[in-house]
């Protein structure tokens, strides 16, 4: 490409950058928004024999359909682009979020939030692949960091005006997803489709050296991400089943308790800032250790102040698990399979979410307690650690040699 056509790439700035992080915040209202209004939507559909297993599991639904789509998302971005496909998606997410406060049929509410899942797989799959697009693996740190530090603020206010809405009508609370009118709005204005020029740019080395699909390293990352996500979810799930276990009974003494505790995420994520120049593997020992030993703690705490310790570690590592994920895959896909990679890393984290509680479901039962159950998992993240720290050593050990050659 000449000097001249290379001076007429536009480069992302302040306002894709807040506009990428805060739109990235929609998949958080699926499930955050909707916890304080469980009980409440229950009761209204009362007279609805299914109520109290189908209203739970739409709270997920759009997680299963994030998992089936976002490959397919994938496909789509790499094939026509990212802009529109991001835009118009984020305008169908208002609509279909919103939808249930207008609707009296359970399964139309039900249909309404697998359909919102279809939407999350579009947005989700392009916002990780802009990001990659727009800048440079510092641009992506500095962006992810912000995203991870304002999380849980973000969090806490989503789940303050859920309970007001909740408490002004039944399906109020879906009134909270009319923020992505704004935010589409915000996307039309800022957004910009990157040019083939600055996607390599923002790409690895050796991006243009080979079309095939890299099978073995989406392979990688599908495991790694599906392994991690089931790890992540351990706590968000059940940790007030844990709590329950050592005589935190009350749901408000409970929020009272882990409120600040859950501000550790941002913790994390000023970890990941500081470590991400390094070796993925680094970040991925660190992060593993830390949820590991944060599940061990909880799971042999004698009291909730013991627990308490427990969750202030395993905050720290989350806030730094999904962008250390993010920039790992980003590192590893070359730029013409980038929306398909990401798709499938997507799928794999939604998957996780998906069946992560069946599967501490089914170790508690086994173990007898989800105390145990959390024991076990703080196991496996640390076993998970020590696997990276042995791959970095190795990496190490062959970059030394090939240096030394």
């Amino acid at each position: 490409m000449t000097d001249s056509a290379s001076s007429t790439v536009r480069h992302a700035g302040v306002p894709q950058g807040l506009t990428v992080v805060i739109a990235a915040f929609l998949p958080l209202l699926a499930i955050v928004s909707l916890f304080p209004a469980v009980p409440s939507i229950i009761d209204h559909f009362h007279a609805d024999p299914t109520a109290s297993w189908k209203v739970p599991w739409m709270v997920t639904a759009p997680g299963l359909a994030i998992a089936l789509i976002a490959p397919f998302a994938g496909v789509i971005v790499d094939r026509f682009g990212r802009r529109a496909f991001v835009v118009w998606s984020t305008f169908f997410y208002a609509l279909v979020g919103s939808a249930p406060f207008f609707l009296t049929s359970l399964n139309a509410l039900f249909v309404s939030r697998v359909f919102l899942g279809v939407a999350e797989a579009a947005i989700l799959t392009t916002l990780n692949t802009l990001i990659a697009d727009y800048w440079d693996e510092q641009g992506r740190r500095h962006w992810l960091t912000l995203q991870g530090i304002m999380g849980p603020f973000l969090g806490s206010g989503l789940i303050l005006a859920s309970g007001y809405l909740t408490a002004i009508r039944w399906n109020g609370v879906f009134l909270i997803y009319l923020v992505a009118f704004p935010i589409f709005l915000a996307m039309l204005a800022f957004l910009f489709e990157p040019t083939t020029h600055a996607r390599r740019n923002s790409g690895i080395d050796g991006d243009a050296q080979d079309s095939r699909f890299p099978t073995a390293i989406v392979t990688a990352i599908g495991a790694v991400t599906l392994f991690c996500a089931v790890i992540y979810y351990v706590y968000t799930v059940n940790g007030g089943l844990a709590f329950r276990e050592v005589g935190v009974q009350s749901s408000e003494e409970l929020g009272r308790i882990t409120a600040l505790p859950s501000l550790f995420v941002a913790v994390g994520a000023g970890l990941f800032w500081l470590t991400g120049k390094g070796r993925s593997e680094l970040c991925f020992a660190i992060l593993l250790a830390l949820i590991g030993i944060g599940y061990v703690a909880i799971g042999v705490a004698p009291d909730w102040k013991w627990m308490i310790a427990g969750v202030l570690i395993q905050q720290a590592g989350t806030g730094m698990l999904i962008p250390t994920l993010i920039v790992w895959a980003q590192r590893q896909l070359p730029v013409q399979h980038r929306g398909k990679g990401m798709g499938v890393w997507t799928a794999c984290f939604f998957l996780g979410q998906f069946i992560s509680p069946p599967i501490v479901t089914i170790i508690k039962t086994v173990i007898g307690s989800m105390q145990g159950a959390f024991a076990a998992a703080g196991v496996a993240g640390i076993i998970g650690s020590v696997v990276a720290i042995v791959l970095l050593f190795r990496r190490n050990q062959a970059t030394q040699a090939a240096l030394a050659g």
